[in-house]
């Protein structure tokens, strides 16, 4: 009996001492992250992290395997200020420390200082911005994750102009992703038959005293104000423009979210008139609803963005293309294997139901939902239905 109960521990000994040398010697692929971590635009910036981080975690619940091999999923994650010249330098450092394939930017103004040289590096981009030039560059590792901001232009113009008056303002944040919304809705706003009053773009991400600028704004009398950038930001220039008398409509650019706008406006009759994107939480479809409780449950009931789902899918979406290619370091490889990736997706992991990539390299989803705040209530609407009317 001493014999045998001697057999079974060194037995269990060198099962337990292989186990953890299979643990020790588990592959792990890097995804890296370069965003707005700090300053005006950081409760974005961890947003994105947060569907990140959310998908490196239930990948690395359920398993994943590449080539065989059991890996585990790492964010790597680098604070860039929201500034493009960090971006370029966090994103080199992510490359030559983690050898990470694979990296996802929020922002416009670093997308366009990483597409310089990833062709060159054999790095996939993740670009988490609207701005329809990042996909037209042809730039043959990029995938843009959200629909480009210019298909809501024409909803946007038809409510507000229809609504409230032909003379708008414009007083969005002044980076790179600001300018280029400014330059595709002035000229809408103008072939619609509207006049474009007064120009007065601002830093979102310094400032947190919009009054002097909003004076300036308001000093032109407009129907309509495009504003937006960060979340946080726009809710103190909405709340600042109604304090100083504005009472027309406002054009809230799709990087705000109109929930977190309402909770530092205080709810949304100050956003009486607002038009924007369609909240995740506020999405009736079963697969995002599903995907908005498991987000409470392990985030204290706080409710996902847009920034949190889209960017939760596209790194799930990732992680099946690498497993697809056979590869966690050819960035090429992964970029060309992306949309079977896409297609690969468990209902539950797509909440934003995108169903393939277009010409150019960026997401498609179904008939995209946009929200307007009526009657200090916010209600979803058909996008197509609203351009049309």
């Amino acid at each position: 009996m001493k014999r045998w109960s001697v057999v079974v521990a060194v037995a269990g000994a060198v099962a337990a001492m292989s186990a953890a040398t299979g643990a020790m010697a588990q592959e792990v692929v890097h995804i890296g992250y370069s965003g707005p971590l700090s300053g005006g635009a950081a409760k974005y910036g961890k947003e994105v992290l947060d569907g990140m981080q959310m998908a490196a975690d239930e990948l690395n619940q359920s398993g994943v395997e590449i080539a065989g091999k059991k890996v585990k999923i790492q964010i790597d994650a680098l604070d860039d200020k929201y500034n493009p010249a960090e971006t370029a330098i966090n994103v080199k450092r992510l490359v030559e420390e983690d050898k990470t394939a694979v990296v996802l930017v929020p922002h416009a103004g670093g997308c366009f200082a990483v597409q310089t040289s990833n062709e060159q590096q054999n790095l996939f981009l993740l670009a988490y911005t609207s701005v329809p030039q990042i996909a037209q560059r042809n730039n043959k590792l990029t995938v843009r994750i959200p629909p480009e901001f210019t298909s809501y232009i024409p909803a946007f113009v038809k409510f507000e102009m229809s609504t409230y008056g032909k003379k708008a303002a414009i007083a969005p944040t002044d980076s790179d992703y600001g300018k280029a919304w400014t330059a595709a809705f002035k000229p809408a706003w103008e072939a619609a038959g509207g006049q474009i009053v007064v120009e007065n773009p601002m830093s979102y991400n310094k400032s947190t005293d919009f009054y002097s600028g909003m004076s300036r704004v308001i000093a032109a009398k407009p129907d309509v104000m495009l504003i937006g950038g960060p979340s946080e930001p726009t809710g103190l220039v909405a709340q600042q423009a109604r304090e100083l008398g504005f009472k027309g409509g406002f054009v809230v650019i799709d990087q705000a979210k109109l929930d977190e706008v309402a909770k530092v406006t205080g709810g949304y009759q100050p956003l009486e008139g607002a038009i924007g994107v369609l909240p995740v939480s506020a999405d009736e479809t079963p697969g995002t609803k599903a995907f908005v409780a498991r987000f409470r449950k392990t985030h204290d009931n706080r409710d996902p963005s847009s920034e949190v789902s889209l960017n939760y899918t596209a790194v799930y979406a990732a992680a099946l293309a690498m497993k697809v290619a056979g590869t966690s370091t050819d960035g090429a490889a992964i970029r060309a294997a992306y949309e079977k990736g896409i297609k690969q997706l468990p209902h539950e992991n797509n909440p934003n139901n995108i169903g393939g990539l277009d010409e150019h390299g960026g997401m498609v989803a179904a008939t995209p939902l946009v929200a307007v705040v009526q009657g200090s209530k916010l209600k979803p609407s058909e996008m197509n239905a609203l351009a049309s009317k």
